[in-house]
């Protein structure tokens, strides 16, 4: 029962570890029911990350993402029989170029779903590194409040334009801001763009991962932090659960804390992707949505394997 919707690997993902099959094994072993391989989209050759530019052209990275495709299918096939394998990606919302791209891949390859996420604003990077995030904030305005403003505004832009079935980490914008953990209902114009998205999501029928990754990066609460998942939940909105692993030792990785997580935001279904009869979201063919009550995740033997 227990699930994630959001991995990489070092086969495919420079700034990740170990293997492909490497990570599905660590998902058999730790109990997942449900794990998918989500790698990263190609990307315009001026938005690839340092550690890209080193070994990929734009081709590169366009080739990368079809071995990843064939990689996947054959690893679900291998081991259907211990775990179902979901197959997607993880799109970007840089540059206008970037509809085009996604576009692109979802019309090359059948997916089972793929996470919407926005990395950038203003085109700066800002989760990789402090300074590219000062350089990103210096550009909306010198603070976070207005930093904060335009990433809520492009995330806005990204879920308009593609509807991704699965909303990924969706205040990153707080790991490297000053005041990471003091909310955001502080910033009235923070507050209403947040209330905006969130609308939007529930509209379209989109779900929000609870990405367990900020636990591991320090912060006290997942992605999205309680007041979200509070305000989310009042309009009947929707979860699932994910560890945006980068490596076999991070598959998993503090599922304990946001099983704690899931029960103090009082929510009380968690949703997952799932191969079978096409669901509401038509783009996808072989896939659907169901669910499970937090109890029913509660008592998973999942939790035995992993104390």
């Amino acid at each position: 029962m227990p699930f994630s919707h959001h991995s990489h690997s070092g086969q495919f993902c420079c700034h990740a570890e170990n293997t492909l099959e490497e990570m599905v094994q660590a998902a058999i072993s730790r109990g997942f029911q449900v794990y998918s391989l989500t790698e990263h989209m190609p990307r315009d050759k001026e938005d690839f990350y340092p550690e890209e530019e080193k070994f990929y052209s734009e081709e590169g990275l366009v080739q990368l993402v079809d071995d990843f495709y064939r990689e996947a299918v054959r690893l679900r096939e291998k081991y259907a029989s211990q775990i179902q394998i979901l197959i997607g990606f993880e799109s970007e919302w840089i540059r206008p170029s970037s509809l085009k791209l996604i576009q692109t891949l979802l019309g090359k390859h059948t997916f089972d779903f793929f996470v919407g996420s926005v990395h950038h604003v203003h085109t700066i990077s800002i989760d990789f590194d402090r300074p590219k995030y000062e350089d990103a904030r210096l550009k909306a305005g010198g603070t976070d409040e207005r930093l904060f403003e335009d990433y809520f505004d492009s995330q806005y832009s990204m879920l308009q334009a593609i509807q991704p079935p699965v909303v990924g980490h969706f205040d990153l914008i707080r790991l490297l801001s000053d005041e990471k953990e003091e909310g955001f209902k502080r910033w009235d114009g923070v507050w209403k763009r947040i209330q905006r998205n969130l609308e939007y999501v529930v509209s379209y029928g989109g779900v929000l991962e609870l990405n367990s990754s900020a636990l591991r990066k320090g912060m006290s609460e997942p992605y999205p932090c309680l007041e979200i998942c509070e305000a989310f939940l009042r309009i009947g909105g929707c979860f699932t659960l994910s560890d945006d692993s980068h490596s076999v030792d991070q598959v998993g990785t503090n599922y304990r804390r946001l099983l704690e997580f899931i029960r103090r935001a009082e929510i009380p279904e968690i949703y997952f992707v799932e191969r079978g009869p096409q669901g509401r979201d038509r783009r996808f063919s072989n896939s659907r949505f169901s669910r499970v009550t937090s109890s029913e995740l509660e008592g998973h033997s999942f939790w035995g394997l992993n104390p």
